[in-house]
């Protein structure tokens, strides 16, 4: 039986009946975050050599954007709850057998093997329930909706993940820590799993007519024909690749070419990606009444261009001063938030059938802008040629930003065509 509407919720945005899954999305993040800033060394400290781990993280990478477009697509055929189900169960074996026979047997294929495999398992939970928000939301609230699913994501991967690696490491050593991790994950998933009580939008999408399952996983990439699809897709890779690429060539610049030092630097990343946090709740709501498109290309693409072109050239000018960099990075960590109501915006590009499917093409894009970053930074030369990469990153905000007014959606509330008129087939 559905939950009943709690009011001070709804005007704020959340979905009264899915409030828990949203606590629930935010304790699994913050466990899955808690790795996030001393896996590497303590891998190293164990023996496993840098190459290897470099490998195992890029192996986990893969299995990350193969995750996140299976959550879509399996959301559509399992339906969203019982794809969380999976992706925690995963998240917990995986992590278990690492942490008890990978590791402590120093291991190098375990290490990678299992490692990598968990990749699949916060896709499948967090963007899994993000399927179920964009189901359940009410039109006229839906880029709210989806802002508190960010914000909830991004506070708990890697904001307050790493604040708890920070306690708990002193307390109960670095591998006691990945414990507490798994301990969190799992209370995550059971509060969202067992707190949700509304169910009418946790199971398999509505379908015209009968359809089987490999034809279901199939359109979730046949789906790409659909052009306004294939640019969504393009637009959510502009979104995060640049900034995968800062995260491996921002350290080097700001320390050794601008003269921060290294927990300046590190202090200045933590108050832009917080900032980054609220923005993303911002705009969603931003985008409920100035319209998602709109949101997405003038706060979104054309932000984000402004703020790379600041971050480069104004600390330059400045030299390493603090508030005047945190400023301009702020400018494009905000701009970052502007995309958010693209996870509104897709699933009005198809019909509703298809959504999921939409959804899943967003996510496999979200999940390889982890890999185009980095490699942009290795095909352009690096720090060496930072100049060439920004100006880069710019050119592909603007396409993207060109490429968005073409993402006209009869559920976006921008969008001015009568509601009567009727909805074509996407098929």
């Amino acid at each position: 039986m559905p939950s009943p509407k709690i009011p001070s919720l709804d005007r704020i945005g959340l979905p009264a009946p899915l409030l828990l899954g949203y606590l629930g999305v935010l304790l699994f993040m913050i466990g899955d975050g808690v790795e996030s800033n001393y896996l590497s060394p303590f891998l190293e400290d164990e023996g496993f050599t840098a190459g290897h781990v470099a490998t195992t993280i890029s192996v986990y990478g893969v299995f990350v954007a193969i995750g996140s477009w299976l959550s879509g697509t399996l959301s559509a055929v399992l339906g969203p709850r019982r794809v969380m189900l999976y992706g925690a169960v995963s998240w917990i074996i995986l992590e278990f057998a690492l942490l008890a026979w990978a590791i402590p047997g120093h291991s190098a294929a375990l290490v990678t093997v299992f490692y990598g495999l968990r990749g699949i398992g916060y896709p499948f939970f967090a963007y899994a329930f993000l399927v179920w928000v964009t189901q359940a939301a009410p039109e006229e609230q839906r880029g709210t909706s989806v802002g508190w699913f960010w914000f909830v994501f991004g506070a708990g991967l890697p904001t307050l993940g790493s604040l708890v690696a920070s306690a708990t490491i002193p307390i109960v050593g670095e591998f006691g820590t990945f414990w507490v991790s798994t301990v969190l994950v799992a209370l995550g998933a059971l509060t969202a799993l067992l707190g949700v009580r509304d169910l009418s939008h946790a199971g398999p999408a509505p379908r015209d007519e009968p359809t089987s399952p490999l034809r279901e996983l199939l359109r979730g990439i046949t789906i790409l024909r659909e052009p306004r699809v294939a640019v969504g897709a393009f637009v959510r890779l502009v979104n995060t690749a640049p900034n995968f690429a800062l995260f491996v060539v921002a350290p080097l610049y700001f320390t050794r070419t601008i003269g921060f030092s290294q927990s300046t630097y590190l202090l200045l990343v933590t108050c832009v990606y917080t900032a980054n946090i609220f923005a993303n709740l911002g705009f969603g709501i931003v985008g409920d009444r100035l319209g998602w498109r709109r949101t997405v290309t003038w706060f979104g693409c054309v932000l984000c261009a402004a703020g790379m072109l600041l971050l480069y050239y104004v600390p330059q000018l400045t030299g390493p001063n603090f508030w005047v960099t945190l400023l301009c990075w702020g400018v494009y960590g905000i701009g970052l938030a502007g995309f958010v109501p693209l996870t509104a915006l897709m699933p009005g590009l198809v019909r509703p059938a298809d959504s999921a499917n939409a959804l899943a093409v967003y996510s496999l894009a979200a999940g390889l802008s982890a890999f185009v970053g980095p490699a942009l930074v290795g095909l352009l030369g690096g720090t060496a040629h930072m100049i060439t990469l920004i100006w880069t990153f710019v050119g592909l905000y603007l396409a993207a930003a060109a490429l968005s007014l073409t993402l006209d959606s009869r559920t976006d509330p921008g969008h001015h065509t009568p509601a009567t008129e009727p909805v074509r087939s996407q098929a």
